[in-house]
């Protein structure tokens, strides 16, 4: 009853200044992230309320790839509809579950399941590149869609519904101060799957302050 989320939100999405131009200007054309390191899964993301983290991440995108245009920002008005939230207990219980059917699955293949690895000199090893993550989110939306066909074609209906969204939260970078247990990177950060939740993009404005009267 309480996984539905209709209320409107605010997001970040980093990127080249060519990208966000496009996006404003051709709302309908949006590419899905299909990395295989994807933090939560393949879709669009964006960074909860926080245009700071989003122009940091497209910074330090351009530092590694030198073909990445101008850092900027897009902003993103959504909702996250039928969510898979993992600052739920709920979620965190069934992605536990469909990571032990996928690790019996592999193990019948005699295959090795991904692993999450950290960058190669990243002095906190925040294990960044999380195929194991996103292999297991892949497989449960594999599974959910499974069933449902299998439930349409032999029942005519399914209680099941697929996932618009997928939301977490993170801990990331050094400690904010000595001995602290806050991050300098934690954030929010949504994947949006099903692109109709998506109410439009804008280019985020500078605060102004404005004269009395």
């Amino acid at each position: 009853m309480y996984d539905t989320r209709p209320n409107l939100m605010l997001g970040f999405h980093g990127c080249d200044e060519s990208v966000r131009d496009r996006l404003v200007q051709n709302p309908d054309i949006i590419r899905r992230s299909k990395e295989v390191f994807d933090w939560l899964g393949h879709g669009f993301y964006v960074w909860e309320n926080n245009y700071e983290r989003a122009l940091q991440w497209a910074g330090d995108k351009k530092k590694r790839d030198r073909s990445f245009g101008k850092p900027a920002v897009l902003g993103v008005v959504f909702q996250l509809d039928h969510c898979l939230d993992f600052t739920d207990s709920a979620y965190t219980s069934i992605i536990e579950t469909y990571y032990l059917r996928m690790k019996y699955e592999f193990q019948l293949m005699g295959t090795e399941l991904p692993r999450n690895k950290g960058l190669r000199g990243d002095e906190y090893q925040d294990m960044v590149i999380r195929e194991l993550d996103c292999s297991v989110i892949e497989y449960l939306h594999d599974k959910i869609d499974q069933d449902i066909r299998t439930d349409l074609q032999d029942r005519g209906f399914s209680e099941l519904r697929h996932f618009d969204t997928v939301r977490g939260i993170f801990t990331e970078g050094g400690p904010a101060f000595e001995g602290a247990g806050i991050r300098k990177k934690n954030h929010i950060q949504i994947c949006i799957r099903n692109f109709n939740c998506i109410k439009g993009f804008f280019i985020p404005r500078k605060r102004t302050l404005f004269p009395p009267g």
